[in-house]
């Protein structure tokens, strides 16, 4: 099985949504103001095209199989999360919706936002694959501090950052559901 993995293209949206939506949950409902699936999938694809939200293809790589995007990795330094979130915040707000983001890294971090495989492509490394590239891009950046938030209640995703270096660093709140701040740092 051979996976590659690119930066993001804007016309990867379509199936770069569904696979954020599949990782983020009732986030995405939050960050669209949305809640019929089909809005909220379309929005999704719009933040994947765009340029300014955590989600836009800049900050988004893709694992490919056979050119087939199998799973993703969106990715960005802490200290850019606030001008992200405040242009999404004013979108919003211009449509009528009052949505407040609460940061999810700290200003001196990496932050992994979403990592997600499609679900045939599931248990065969491909995660790990992303993590490790995400690992690569920080370490070749010169910084040293990769972090990201899992649900207090995904034991198993727990372990396996764990595994991979991975310690928890503190409770962290997103939409008012607990997660823990996980970290790592990159030699």
């Amino acid at each position: 099985m051979e996976i590659s993995i690119r930066q993001a293209l804007p016309g990867d949206a379509k199936k770069v949504a569904p696979l954020i939506i599949n990782a983020i949950g009732k986030i995405a409902n939050h960050m669209t103001a949305e809640k019929d699936s089909v809005t909220v999938r379309e929005k999704v694809e719009d933040m994947v095209r765009g340029e300014n939200t955590r989600h836009s293809y800049h900050y988004t790589y893709v694992a490919t199989l056979a050119g087939d995007i199998v799973g993703i990795l969106v990715l960005y330094h802490g200290n850019q999360a606030e001008v992200l979130d405040r242009y999404l915040m004013e979108q919003l707000k211009k449509q009528g919706h009052e949505r407040i983001f609460e940061p999810e890294a700290h200003l001196d971090e990496w932050y992994i936002d979403t990592v997600s495989i499609d679900p045939p492509y599931q248990g065969q490394g491909i995660g790990s694959k992303l993590l490790d590239y995400a690992e690569e891009l920080v370490s070749s950046s010169g910084n040293s501090k990769l972090s990201l938030n899992v649900d207090v209640d995904k034991e198993g995703a727990i372990r396996l950052y764990k595994r991979l270096g991975y310690s928890i660093a503190e409770p962290w709140m997103i939409i008012g559901e607990p997660f823990h701040h996980m970290v790592k740092i990159i030699s």
